[in-house]
């Protein structure tokens, strides 16, 4: 196994655990509120739909040209991966508190015991069932997208679906055995290096998908991490004092976010999967791929423009909201 292979399973592993473990919370809301059977065939209903998203997409991806799928990919992966460093940044800095199992399972069941029960198409109880279906789909849809990508990218698919499978088990597992919010599992810091390697290889997927060639080839990925990393780390320094000069002066630290639009559903899904939640990083990102691939196609290509781009805008939007 090389370098690339540790880094996709490492990254498909960790990406796979962090959404397994908030699926889990949601589910054993579920169950424990409500109904565990209905909440069991919720599950089984969204792997099933899950299944067939993977059966669809899958060979799908193989029928566009490379440097397209190299191009699409790395920019939704850059996008995925600097939400959760924003997230992971905030939290490790103080602006926004840390990710809490117990509090969100309190939460959740709470509102299921609060919920009217109704059985409708055969299911004892349709909250449950709904509330694990889409706990379980919604959390599922990004992990399907980064084992597809990674998978494509790489011809290491089957590599990718057993890291993710094996995280989903050992999660689900501990989930059931312990019956509780995996309140334990240090999902900041596995949110951090998700973050960072799915930032890592946006960067170098996108700027080749533009047309630009890596003169190190895949070497340049240690060199992108590494430089990725040292600005995460230099945002925690620099934001943890801002936290403290704030808390000084008797302020209450508080992370600001973009204004999102109201959208119809369908649209609004659409949105967040190609926009996230910060449009003005994504706008920047898809002009820095634009002017990256003309600059290419003019035979005068330029390394370092996405990559800074994306970088630059993320500590921007990072300094300028916290």
């Amino acid at each position: 196994m090389n370098a690339n292979d540790l880094a996709l399973v490492l990254a498909v592993f960790l990406a796979a655990a962090v959404e397994s473990v908030e699926a889990v919370t949601i589910v054993l809301a579920a169950g424990t509120a409500r109904d565990w059977r209905s909440a069991r065939q919720g599950v089984a209903a969204a792997l099933l739909t899950l299944a067939a998203i993977v059966a669809v997409l899958g060979p799908a991806i193989a029928v566009f040209p490379i440097d397209s799928i190299r191009l699409a990919v790395g920019a939704l992966l850059l996008l995925f991966g600097l939400q959760w460093l924003r997230k992971a940044t905030l939290r490790a800095s103080g602006f926004k508190p840390l990710h809490d199992e117990d509090a969100i399972f309190r939460e959740e069941l709470a509102a299921a015991k609060a919920a009217r029960g109704e059985k409708r198409a055969g299911i004892d109880d349709w909250y449950a069932f709904t509330l694990a279906y889409k706990g379980v789909l919604l959390e599922g849809l990004e992990v399907v997208f980064i084992v597809l990508t990674f998978g494509a990218l790489q011809n290491r698919i089957a590599l990718a679906a057993g890291s993710a499978i094996a995280a989903v088990l050992i999660v689900s597992i501990v989930g059931i055995l312990v019956h509780k919010p995996l309140a334990r599992v240090p999902e900041n810091t596995m949110k951090f290096v998700v973050g960072l390697t799915l930032t890592t290889f946006g960067i170098f997927w996108a700027t080749e998908g533009t047309g630009v060639v890596w003169p190190w080839g895949d070497a340049t990925l240690v060199a992108i991490l590494l430089l990725v990393a040292a600005k995460c780390a230099g945002l925690v320094w620099l934001l943890r004092r801002r936290h403290s000069a704030q808390l000084a002066a008797g302020l209450t630290p508080k992370a600001k976010l973009a204004r999102q639009p109201k959208l119809p559903k369908p649209i609004q899904f659409v949105y967040d999967f190609v926009v996230s939640d910060d449009w003005p990083t994504a706008v920047v990102l898809y002009l820095a791929l634009v002017a990256s691939a003309i600059l290419a196609a003019q035979g005068t290509p330029v390394l370092w423009l996405v990559g800074f781009a994306v970088v630059a805008i993320h500590a921007l939007r990072l300094i300028r909201f916290s």
